[in-house]
């Protein structure tokens, strides 16, 4: 995924270090982060947890429920930021101060309990809930004062449409503009920037394998196709994409035939195959505009997850 515009800007309140984990984190001058964290910091390391980010909104209205105050660094967050809302961040989007970059790759976290030295002494904690933990993409210096950038990710998909005569116009397509509607309304529920590219082709090998294998070495996040699985002589979408894929995923597509097949025995007929190429998902759908509805409804319940996976986070 890409970022897109600038979501907010904030600033930074404080930056916090500690030798130890679970340990509260005494404000610095400043702090350096490289490719494997804060330099000094317990938490620095080759994990995904390198850096972690509280909003100072959530310090104090998490002090007045206590009747306590907390300083920076006293929930063990690395960066005490303060003037955007911190809670909308999602996962895999990242921040920018200055030259650093980091990418939210977890939020919340599993409380410690005693482990940690707040919930010893008020038996709560607000990090479990609110805090953000990213890992390093560019490092640098980053110091209180500093202009603290959350850039959204943007969801690149990619939809293929595939019919010999939806590309000669003898009949408009109907099943991608129903794809892209479908895939922007569910980014919209996940306030994910979704950037969809659209193209309808002819059933024709080598101009599928080209489009694919751009969308593959451009890193475009998921493409669907539409058309071309069945098993006439035209047919060779599945082909193409096996013939491509690092790996297959065949249980998303078993499971929509298993589903629909009782009351559809056609639906039996379809090749469909799901597969990855690169870091690019792909997933070949059957050329209806009911099918594109059925089959889409059951890839969603996997595609988010699918995504994070491909990225290296675990996000059960």
């Amino acid at each position: 995924m890409t970022t897109g515009m600038t979501d907010a800007t904030g600033r930074v309140e404080s930056v916090n270090i500690s030798t130890e984990k679970g340990t509260i984190k005494h404000p610095v001058p400043a702090i350096t982060i490289a490719g494997h964290g804060i330099e000094s910091d317990g938490h620095a390391g080759p994990g995904l947890r390198q850096v972690s980010l509280l909003a100072a909104e959530s310090i104090e209205r998490f002090g007045a429920q206590m009747n306590r105050t907390f300083r920076p660094g006293e929930f063990a967050e690395n960066l005490t930021v303060r003037g955007f809302d911190l809670l909308d961040t999602a996962l895999l989007d990242r921040f920018r101060i200055g030259s650093v970059e980091l990418e939210v790759t977890a939020i919340g976290k599993t409380c410690h309990g005693g482990d940690c030295a707040v919930f010893r002494e008020v038996g709560k904690c607000v990090m479990p809930k609110e805090g953000i933990f990213c890992r390093v993409i560019a490092g640098g210096t980053v110091q209180p004062g500093d202009a603290i950038e959350s850039h959204p990710r943007c969801m690149r998909i990619t939809i293929l449409t595939l019919s010999d005569r939806a590309s000669q116009s003898v009949y408009a397509d109907k099943s991608g503009p129903r794809l892209q509607a479908l895939l922007e309304q569910f980014g919209a529920e996940r306030r994910w920037r979704v950037l969809v590219e659209s193209a309808v082709l002819p059933d024709d090998a080598a101009k599928l394998e080209q489009a694919l294998v751009r969308a593959r070495d451009d890193a475009v996040d998921v493409v669907f196709t539409t058309g071309g699985t069945g098993i006439g002589p035209r047919d060779i979408t599945p082909d193409v994409v096996a013939r491509l894929a690092d790996k297959t995923v065949p249980g998303i597509m078993e499971a929509i035939r298993a589903k629909y097949g009782p009351a559809h025995p056609n639906a039996l007929l379809s090749r469909s195959v799901a597969a990855v190429l690169g870091t690019t998902l792909v997933y070949t759908l059957p050329g209806s505009v009911r099918a594109v509805e059925e089959y889409l409804a059951e890839i969603l319940k996997t595609l988010e997850h699918a995504l994070y996976m491909l990225r290296g986070l675990d996000a059960h």
